[in-house]
């Protein structure tokens, strides 16, 4: 990675954050452990990814005196999950964010090519004055995450970033060379990718052990 593309990854170390992921890593964990920690996996990331959220003054009256105090500006929050894995993390993030809106990008990986081939698409109205934040648990050739970013990109919201648990460095620098703008929040950045496109040493499919299949 460039230090320019470093700049745009942001590594969530969090002790909390680590020993889910290593839970999740571990071959042995059924999938509803795996589900479960996803979950509690996404609500802990979504604090780190709303960080720099606007906010702006709003008068209320607590039961002693009336006040002003910070609310989130603007727009509600669109997650847009990226099928089938970034399922796996909205009950999660919709914890800490329940008003957000989600929409849904569907995606598949072509075995030979690696390449991401699109089969639904579905988002919120009024995306203009939105923020988007992209959802996968993986981020592994990129092909899909820079296929998707395409799509929410031509609707035009004020922003978009991107979430994920485990990244390798080919996935970050294809992302950073397609949407240099774009930034990466992830629980850890792995060492390579295997001949099949699977992030090694990773935690195997995600969207199989969210799921149960194989």
């Amino acid at each position: 990675m460039t230090k320019n593309t470093a700049a745009q990854v942001h590594h969530v170390t969090h002790p909390l954050v680590q020993h889910k992921l290593t839970l999740m890593r571990n071959k042995d964990a059924s999938s509803t452990t795996f589900r479960t920690l996803l979950g509690e996996l996404a609500a802990l990331m979504a604090y780190e990814i709303t960080r720099d959220m606007p906010t702006q003054l709003v008068e209320i009256e607590t039961p002693l005196e009336k006040m002003k105090s910070p609310m989130i500006d603007g727009k509600k929050l669109v997650f847009a999950s990226i099928l089938r894995a970034g399922n796996g993390m909205l009950d999660g993030l919709l914890r800490v964010v329940p008003n957000a809106r989600v929409g849904h990008v569907g995606l598949y990986r072509d075995p030979q090519t690696l390449q991401a081939v699109e089969y639904y698409y579905k988002m919120p109205a009024d995306m203009a004055e939105r923020d988007v934040i992209a959802v996968d648990p993986m981020l592994a050739t990129g092909h899909s995450a820079v296929a998707a970013i395409d799509k929410l990109k031509a609707a035009g919201p004020r922003s978009i970033k991107f979430l994920c648990l485990l990244a390798a460095p080919e996935g970050i620098c294809t992302l950073h060379a397609a949407h240099p703008d774009v930034p990466i929040y992830t629980a850890a950045i792995d060492r390579e990718l295997n001949d099949h496109g699977y992030i090694l040493p990773g935690l195997g499919d995600a969207g199989d052990r969210i799921f149960g299949t194989k």
